[in-house]
């Protein structure tokens, strides 16, 4: 059984319903840092930094990293993400049962080296928040206001945690304890295959590798107790014309994983994912960008979509260039394949190259 034993109560719950608090942070430290002017040039369209946020996937090492050009020797790249995720969904079987109801929090901390011509180094390090949240009633009047279906959330209680997992009469999950804490490490690596840039457009090919480390506490699902090995391929094609910059881009990759210590005995030990995505910047400062993010399911040997059904998410939103060559993406994903990820993510992303 899984239990979050962390017991942080009012200080937690302060710091859930200080969303707005923790985003304006960030954006407040963006624009120190990007205080130096930045000329006009086209705005490429590079992938959102983000993966699926559901509690039973987040754990593992599905990369958030997608992009298809390689920091460039002696330069540094940083990252500050932040992924709010609103988790509901009950399945009952006659022998499986499933409920995931809960926000989660995750900031991201990313920094990546250009070690030599062509190759690049990074680390990244999360910090993740599980708690009731206070979005379930903003949802619920959404999907009200528009028709759209509740999927019982309107008839579940306010603002709670819960994540429970039973099968065959044996509760193999359970955390409705609000925590927080440092999450699974990785380490990463890139080599750029190639890269061609003008003045007309910027094509990219990369190989992207990255190793996850059981750095997070697995009963509280802020890790997942494996070690887990990633290697993927990322193109991007960017052209630049009278109407501003037409991209597209994609990766596709694996994924290998040792025994971990959460439902070790459904666990996968192999997983695909990929990501494609499209945008149009209209002027230098500003694009609009839809992506597609999927993976092949991290469990099996169940009945449940939450567990056992490949995941498919679109993330809609754009991107802003900010002074001194910062820049701030805006999201928000939905499962489209329904209960394989969380109801709704809002994603907020800050980059900088140094």
């Amino acid at each position: 059984m899984l239990v979050d034993n962390c017991r942080s109560g009012k200080v937690m719950e302060k710091m859930m319903k200080g969303l707005i608090i923790p985003g304006v942070g960030m954006s407040l430290v963006a624009l120190s840092l990007c205080a130096a002017p930045c000329m006009a040039t086209d705005m490429e369209i590079t992938p959102f930094r983000t993966v699926n946020q559901s509690p039973l996937v987040r754990i593992f090492g599905l990369p958030a990293e997608s992009g298809a050009t390689v920091t460039p020797s002696g330069r540094v790249t940083a990252s500050l993400v932040q992924d709010v995720a609103s988790n509901y969904t009950v399945s009952k079987l006659p022998s499986e049962q499933i409920t995931l109801d809960g926000e989660s929090y995750r900031w991201t901390a990313a920094v990546r080296y250009g070690i030599a011509d062509r190759f690049e180094i990074g680390v990244e390090i999360p910090y993740l928040l599980d708690g009731g949240g206070f979005l379930d009633g903003f949802i619920v009047d959404w999907h009200r206001a528009f028709g759209l279906p509740q999927g019982g959330r309107n008839t579940a209680p306010r603002n709670r945690l819960l994540y429970s997992y039973t099968k065959d009469g044996v509760q193999k999950i359970r955390m409705d304890q609000v925590g927080a804490g440092i999450g699974d490490i990785s380490l990463g690596g890139a080599l750029q295959l190639y890269d061609r840039q003008g003045s007309d457009g910027h094509d990219s090919l990369a190989l992207r590798t990255a190793v996850k480390l059981p750095s997070g506490n697995s009963g509280a699902l802020r890790g997942s107790g494996s070690t887990d090995f990633s290697l993927a391929l990322s193109g991007s094609m960017n052209n630049f014309t009278e109407w501003g910059s037409l991209g597209v881009y994609g990766s596709v990759g694996g994924i290998a994983l040792t025994r971990g210590d959460v439902l070790p005995d459904q666990q996968n030990s192999l997983a695909a994912f990929g990501t494609a995505g499209i945008g149009w910047g209209p002027a230098e400062w500003i694009s609009f960008k839809f992506q597609l993010n999927a993976h092949s399911a991290m469990f099996h040997g169940s009945a449940l979509d939450e567990l056992s059904k490949n995941s498919l998410i679109l993330i809609a939103g754009g991107a802003l260039q900010l002074p001194g060559d910062c820049r701030l993406d805006l999201g928000v994903s939905e499962d489209v394949a329904v209960a394989t990820a969380p109801d709704v993510t809002f994603h907020l992303g800050l980059s900088r190259r140094f």
